[in-house]
C-alpha cells in the first residue's frame, strides 16, 4: 500500500528493540503521519526474541498489519523467525557484522531470493556506535539508520533522540546525536529510497500514548485521589504513570505487598470519600475477589482495572488475551450488583478512566474495567482534541452533605484536573440522631452516603448482612428487603447509563462482526474491506457487558445479516453471554487464544471461511514455530 509502511523490528531482550521502536514511531507522529505499534515480548528479564511492529499512514489506523514492508534486524535470530513472513520487495535493515545475508541465503537459494526481491541493507551499526565511543548506543544507530533508510528527516530523528537522554546529561545526548546523524547519513547514502518509502504526512501533530496512560490520564480527570497496586504485567504503567504525576495531581499511590492489600486499601480510601481504584491482571484480580464482595455489601464505590492477559494461573505473562469476561460477571461468592465496561480504543481508555468513578459512586457498587495487554502496551497516534479535560463530568452520586441533615442531590458537575470543587444542590433529609440509615430503602437501591466521620450522620458498616442503619442481622425480612435493595441498582444502570452496543457501518450489512475490547480496531478494519468490495459489512461492539443491555443487542442482532462472532479466548464468551441475556445464538465464531492479537488480514482470511461455511474457526497465528533455544532466558 502506498499510503501507509508497515515495519517489524526484532532483537533480544535487552537490545534496545522497544527504544527504537519508541523513538521512530514518536519521529514519524511528529511527521504527521498516524501511527499503530504494537509490542511482542517475551516474559524474560535478559534473552528471548522480542519484536516491535509499527505501522504508520495518512489515515487513522487501529490495528498492526502483517507483513511487513521492513524488517530490522538486530540479531540473526530475527532471520529465522520473520524472513518466511516478509513479502516480495520486502527489506531488511542489518548491522552488516552480522552478515545476515549469508544466513538469509541458506534460507533461499539465489532463484527464490530473486523471485522474492527481498533488499538487503547492511549498515555498520555496531562499528558507528563504537567510533562515537560505545557499542551500547548500536540501538541508537539503528534508529538513526530506519530513519535514513525511510526518508524521515534527519531532525526528527535528532529531537527524539534529544528528548530520550536528556535527563543522562549533555554528554550522553551529544554522543548519541553523533551516532544517530552518522547511521542516518550512511544509510540513506546506501539505500535511500527503498521500495516502500514513509507517506507524506500532514503535518499535524498529534498524541503518542497506549491504553493504559489514556486510562491513567482519564482518571485523574475523573478526580481519582488515591490508587494502590501490586505491580503485575501489564497493568503497571497505570500506577507508575499515577505515581509520576502524584505530586503534581494531589494523588497518592500505594505499592502495596500484594493483590490482597492493594484492593482492601482501595476500598478504604473509597469508604471514606476517595475517588479510589486499583489495577491488576488475571491472576491478581483472582485474588481480589473476596475483597470485591466486601465492596458489595459495604456499597463502597470501587474500581478495578483487571488488564487481561493469557491464563489460566501464570499462564502467558506476556500475552494478550480476552478470557476473564465470565469471571468478571460473577467474581466473588453471592450476589450483588457491578457494571463491567470494556473500552475497545486507547479513547475509550482515557473515557473510561472518569466514566468509572462516576457508575461507580453514582450506583455505590463495584465497576470492573476490562482492558487486555494489546490495547493496554500498544502506542497509538491521537488527535489532539480527543481528550477534553474540562468537559469530563464529575457525578458524585448522593452525598450527604458534611455536617447538615441534607443531601447533596447526585448532580453532574465539571471540573478540571486538580480541581477539588463539585457544586451540588443540597436538597432537605431529615433522621433521628444516631439512626442515620446509611442503607435506606429505596426505589433506585442507592442510599445517600456520608463520608465517614460526619456527627450528623453516624453509622456502622460490615461485611455481613445489616439493617438500614448497618447493625448486624440475620432477620429474614430484612435481609430479603437488603438484596432486593442492592440488586435494584443494576436496573437502575440499565435504563440511565448502561450504552446500548455501538454499530461501526451500514444500518442494514449482509454480515456483522460482533466483538468487544482491542478486538474492534482489526474487526473494523475488516468491515471496511469488505464494505469496499460491494459487500456491506459491519462491526457490533459491546463497550457496556454488565448490567448485559439485552433488549439494545437483540434489536441491533436482527439487523445485522450474517453474525459472526470475533473473541480472543477459546469458548467465545461474549457469544454466550449474548445467549444467556438475549437468547440469540451468533452464526458463527472466530477464536483466537494463542497470546497473539487479532491482525486485519488474518480476521478476513477467517471470515471467508466462515461465509463458506465454517461454524467456528480457531486462529492460530502466522508466527513459525520458534527453536526450542529462544526459550530459553532469565525469566522475570
Amino acid at each position: 500500500m502506498d499510503d501507509e509502511i508497515s515495519v517489524r523490528i526484532g532483537g533480544d531482550a535487552g537490545q534496545g528493540v522497544e527504544s527504537i521502536a519508541g523513538g521512530f514511531a514518536k519521529a514519524l507522529a511528529r511527521a504527521g503521519l498516524h501511527v499503530f505499534t504494537a509490542p511482542d515480548y517475551r516474559s524474560r528479564i535478559r534473552g528471548g526474541h522480542n519484536f516491535h511492529q509499527i505501522r504508520a499512514g495518512v489515515r487513522p489506523i487501529f490495528a498492526q498489519r502483517t507483513p511487513a514492508d521492513l524488517l530490522v534486524a538486530m540479531t540473526p535470530e530475527t532471520i529465522d523467525v520473520h524472513l518466511a513472513q516478509l513479502p516480495p520487495g520486502a527489506a531488511v535493515l542489518y548491522d552488516e557484522a552480522l552478515r545476515l545475508e549469508d544466513r538469509i541465503r541458506y534460507r533461499l537459494d539465489a532463484e527464490q531470493l530473486r523471485a522474492r526481491d527481498l533488499r538487503l541493507m547492511p549498515v555498520p551499526l555496531a562499528r558507528i556506535a563504537a567510533d562515537h565511543g560505545s557499542r551500547v548506543m548500536m540501538s541508537t544507530a539503528a534508529l538513526g539508520a530506519l530513519g535514513g533508510v525511510t526518508g524521515v528527516p534527519l531532525d526528527m530523528i535528532s529531537e527524539v533522540t534529544r528528548d530520550t537522554f536528556a535527563r543522562k546529561g549533555a554528554d550522553v545526548v551529544g554522543a548519541n546525536l553523533a551516532v544517530a546523524a552518522a547511521a542516518h547519513r550512511v544509510a540513506e547514502q546506501r539505500h535511500g529510497g527503498f521500495g516502500s518509502p514513509l507517506p507524506h504526512g500532514d503535518g499535524r501533530r498529534r498524541m503518542l500514548l497506549h491504553g493504559n496512560h489514556a486510562f491513567a490520564l482519564g482518571a485523574l480527570a475523573g478526580g481519582c485521589r488515591f490508587m494502590a497496586a501490586y505491580p503485575m504485567t501489564p497493568a503497571t504503567s497505570i500506577v507508575e504513570y499515577l505515581a509520576s504525576v502524584a505530586a503534581e495531581h494531589d494523588v497518592v499511590t500505594k505499592h502495596a505487598e500484594d493483590e490482597i492489600a492493594a484492593v482492601c486499601m482501595a476500598i478504604g480510601a473509597a469508604h471514606v470519600g476517595a475517588r479510589a481504584m486499583t489495577a491488576t491482571s488475571g491472576g491478581g484480580f483472582s485474588l481480589m475477589t473476596e475483597a470485591l464482595g466486601l465492596a458489595g455489601i459495604t456499597e463502597t464505590p470501587l474500581v478495578v482495572v483487571n488488564v487481561q492477559r493469557g491464563g489460566p494461573s501464570t499462564g502467558l505473562s506476556t500475552r494478550t488475551e480476552q478470557a476473564d469476561l465470565l469471571f468478571a460477571l460473577h467474581a466473588s461468592n453471592g450476589e450483588f450488583p457491578r457494571i463491567v465496561i470494556a473500552p475497545g480504543s486507547v479513547e475509550e481508555c482515557f473515557e473510561a478512566g472518569w466514566r468509572a468513578f462516576n457508575l461507580a459512586e453514582r450506583y455505590q457498587c463495584p465497576v470492573i474495567v476490562l482492558s487486555d495487554l494489546f490495547l493496554a502496551s500498544s502506542l497509538q497516534t491521537v488527535e489532539p482534541g480527543a481528550f477534553d479535560l474540562d468537559a469530563v463530568p464529575i457525578d458524585r452520586g448522593a452525598l450527604v452533605a458534611s455536617g447538615t441533615a441534607s443531601i447533596l442531590g447526585g448532580e453532574t458537575s465539571h471540573r478540571t484536573v486538580g480541581d477539588g470543587s463539585a457544586g451540588k444542590t443540597a436538597t432537605a433529609h431529615a433522621w433521628e440522631p444516631g439512626t442515620y440509615p446509611r442503607y435506606a430503602v429505596t426505589d433506585s437501591g442507592v442510599s445517600p452516603r456520608p463520608l465517614p466521620g460526619d456527627p450528623a450522620a453516624v453509622f456502622g458498616a460490615a461485611s455481613t448482612e445489616h439493617t438500614q442503619d448497618g447493625h448486624i442481622t440475620e432477620e429474614v425480612h430484612t435481609r430479603v428487603a437488603m438484596m432486593r435493595k442492592r440488586m435494584r441498582k443494576e436496573q437502575a444502570a440499565l435504563r440511565e447509563d448502561i450504552r446500548a452496543p455501538r454499530r461501526f457501518g451500514p444500518e442494514e450489512p449482509e454480515l456483522t462482526l460482533v466483538c468487544w475490547g482491542s478486538t474492534v480496531g482489526a474487526a473494523r478494519e475488516v468491515a471496511t474491506q469488505f464494505t469496499a468490495t460491494g459487500r456491506p459489512a459491519a462491526v457490533l461492539q459491546f463497550h457496556d457487558l454488565w448490567p448485559f443491555p439485552a433488549a439494545a443487542a437483540a434489536a441491533a442482532l436482527d439487523v445485522a445479516g450474517l453474525t459472526i462472532g470475533v473473541e480472543q479466548n477459546f469458548t467465545g464468551q461474549l457469544a454466550k453471554l449474548i445467549r444467556m441475556s438475549t437468547g440469540r445464538q451468533l452464526d458463527r465464531q472466530i477464536l483466537a487464544y494463542d497470546g497473539r492479537p487479532f491482525s486485519p488480514q488474518e480476521i478476513l482470511t477467517a471470515v471467508e471461511q466462515a461465509l463458506a461455511g465454517a461454524e467456528e474457526i480457531h486462529l492460530v497465528s502466522g508466527e513459525p514455530p520458534l527453536p526450542r533455544e529462544t526459550e530459553v532466558g532469565v525469566n522475570v
